[in-house]
């Protein structure tokens, strides 16, 4: 990967193509992301294993931080990224894995906790 800061993709990108930028901005996200033909965590799946099928993982963490907050889980994501071993390749699927593991460990820890805390109190 490289030393691009990608926690905003279409951020890094925009100094050097704003056109690209601006289409993406007028296009993609009020257009093709509020098409309401489909749901936007089923988007977001999608558009997370569009990426790891075709290599783009400096997009990724991006992607996967947008499926979480759009309702996808973590075990969602596990499955999805080793559901897609068998058709994107076993290399694609571990990068993925490593950078899901990088990206939503936090995040994942914070979640069981409060599951974990939750379940306490029900007892």
């Amino acid at each position: 990967m490289s030393h691009t800061d990608f926690s905003s993709p279409r951020e890094a990108a925009r100094a050097f193509t704003p056109k690209l930028a601006a289409f993406v901005d007028s296009t993609l996200y009020p257009q093709i992301w509020n098409d309401p033909a489909l749901a936007l965590r089923d988007r977001s799946l999608i558009t997370v294993a569009a990426l790891i099928a075709g290599g783009h993982l400096d997009e990724l963490p991006a992607h996967l931080r947008r499926a979480v907050s759009n309702g996808v889980t973590h075990d969602e994501l596990s499955a999805a990224i080793t559901h897609l071993a068998f058709y994107a390749g076993f290399p694609a699927a571990i990068s993925a894995s490593a950078v899901a593991q990088s990206t939503l460990a936090d995040q994942h820890d914070i979640d069981r906790d409060a599951a974990r805390a939750t379940k306490e109190s029900q007892s």
